[in-house]
């Protein structure tokens, strides 16, 4: 067997449900792969994904493009790329409350922002607000990045970024009545998030692995498309307590359009991404040349 480590984006979610249903039916056992998979709540998010790819502690990270730029545009360079998009639309937004006087991104001036502490984040929230009017300066915050959600929920922060298939959904269940602005409704190309990541070195030392691996995942998701109730169940067992009343039927209702089909599972397009990296250098955010193609591979997916 084949052993691989992926280290989580976030607590187990909606997001993951592919890697826990392929997990529990068997899907990586049947092509050769054992996997072990964590979630940042172990060390509460101490060290992030992509990190723990750079200094050996996984083999596999789930995180956002923007990961794979930073990490190769940083003082010393870490090769990091892409293997396969969990989504092929952006389920992600800016959420802020409905019963504030926010009713658009320009409205965010001045306003407490809860940030990730991502390279770029908070320099992506204030473009949306210049492209909508407004004057980007916004007073952000760097709560614990698992609690951030929080946050907004309890009136700490008028904004942060979400996952409108996740706190969006339980937002919905609480009665948070919350607004949300997309970013490619404000001019903002951006990318694929979440993506599963690896060093070009293990893309190389272990592609036959991947290729399983990459198999297997794809078989779970599409699974979970067409089996909702079985592959719920599954996830429900691998949910934090925190999470248990989250309607999992309504989240993956929401997700499933963005898995899209078997044919086009996974795979990622070098317009999305070149778009992105220029947009990028384009408004400052990133001084470095970045060749799209070294972001990404869809060769497990072939």
């Amino acid at each position: 067997m084949d052993k691989l480590f992926l280290a989580l984006d976030w607590t187990p979610n909606i997001n993951h449900i592919g890697f826990f249903v392929a997990e529990s039916l068997g899907f990586y056992n049947d092509v050769g792969i054992e996997i072990k998979i964590s979630d940042p709540a172990e060390d509460d998010y101490k060290i992030t994904p992509a990190k723990k790819v750079e200094i050996g502690q996984a083999d596999l990270a789930l995180c956002p493009t923007e990961s794979l730029i930073a990490y190769r545009t940083k003082s010393s360079p870490f090769d990091l790329k892409a293997i396969a998009a969990i989504f092929q639309k952006d389920l992600s937004a800016i959420a802020v409350s409905k019963n504030s006087n926010i009713h658009s991104p320009e409205n965010l001036s001045g306003k407490h922002y809860a940030s990730y502490q991502a390279k770029y984040e908070d320099k992506i929230v204030e473009q949306m607000i210049k492209n909508d009017g407004g004057a980007a300066n916004l007073e952000i915050s760097y709560p614990k990045k698992l609690g951030i959600w929080d946050t907004l929920l309890e009136g700490k922060a008028d904004a942060t970024w979400i996952f409108l298939n996740w706190e969006g959904v339980e937002a919905k269940q609480k009665g948070a009545e919350l607004r949300y602005f997309k970013l490619e409704d404000y001019g903002i190309p951006y990318s694929y998030s979440p993506v599963i990541a690896a060093s070009e070195s293990t893309i190389k030392k272990k592609a036959d692995a991947l290729h399983s691996f990459t198999k297997a995942t794809k078989k779970g998701f599409l699974y979970a498309q067409n089996n909702p109730e079985e592959s719920i169940a599954i996830l429900k067992a691998a949910i934090p307590a925190k999470d248990a009343d989250i309607d999992l039927n309504q989240a993956l209702k929401a997700s499933v359009d963005a898995f899209q089909s078997e044919g086009a599972w996974g795979k990622m397009q070098p317009g999305r991404f070149k778009k992105f990296v220029e947009w990028l250098k384009e408004k400052g955010m990133e001084k470095q040349d970045i060749e799209a193609e070294s972001l990404y591979t869809n060769q497990f997916l072939e």
